[in-house]
């Protein structure tokens, strides 16, 4: 899956820009990196509408169903009294999965989380999914290749990806909090892109 994958539609997105598109920016914690083996711990996800982070639409959702933490509280602080308070991985993709008929998913590393969403959709029998993905950190990828720098080691995580745009420190590895900074890290990267006016989100490829 590219950094901006045609799901549906793309004629339509191609010509529209950031600014006048919905977008859906989401995080998830996982148990580990492999989507055949590990598991969803937790989602949140925000949108964006006309260029503004609306706050009132942010949704944080633990996965109750969680059968084996492993080492992963140490990364992200959820154990399994906080999972008890959390609902079936059922009703999160379930609402999750209302927000994709909404617009554009962006995520911070997107072939990451999308193959354990589309994965976890399969399985629940759930055909939905977003009209198009952006991925924040191939975008920044692109752009500093471009500008031919080398790729140093952890140069795209979402941390250095935002302290390049001058944006403040975050609290990491929290659902919540990583999709607020993947958010902004977007709107940084729009108006590098796109000026006053905003990218195109074809520019963003």
């Amino acid at each position: 899956m590219s950094w901006l994958t045609r799901l549906r539609n793309w004629h339509t997105y191609r010509h529209l820009r950031l600014d006048d598109a919905n977008l859906i920016v989401l995080d998830l914690e996982l148990t580990g990196l492999d989507p055949k083996r590990d598991e969803i711990v937790s989602a949140a996800w925000v949108e964006i509408r006309q260029g503004r982070i609306t706050l009132s639409t942010a949704r944080h959702i633990l996965n109750k169903e969680v059968r084996q933490l492993g080492q992963s509280p140490v990364i992200h602080g959820v154990d399994e009294r906080a999972l008890a308070q959390g609902t079936s991985l059922r009703v999160l993709l379930q609402q999750l999965a209302e927000s994709f008929e909404r617009g554009v998913l962006v995520c911070h590393n997107a072939i990451l989380d999308w193959g354990f969403l589309k994965r976890a959709l399969a399985s629940h029998d759930i055909s939905v999914r977003p009209e198009l993905i952006l991925d924040t950190m191939q975008i920044e990828r692109n752009r500093l290749l471009r500008q031919g720098q080398t790729l140093a080691a952890d140069c795209l995580t979402l941390s250095a990806c935002r302290q390049r745009y001058g944006l403040p420190s975050a609290c990491e590895h929290h659902a919540l909090s990583d999709a607020l900074s993947t958010a902004e890290l977007l709107l940084a990267q729009n108006s590098q892109f796109g000026g006053a006016h905003g990218a195109l989100l074809r520019q963003l490829t």
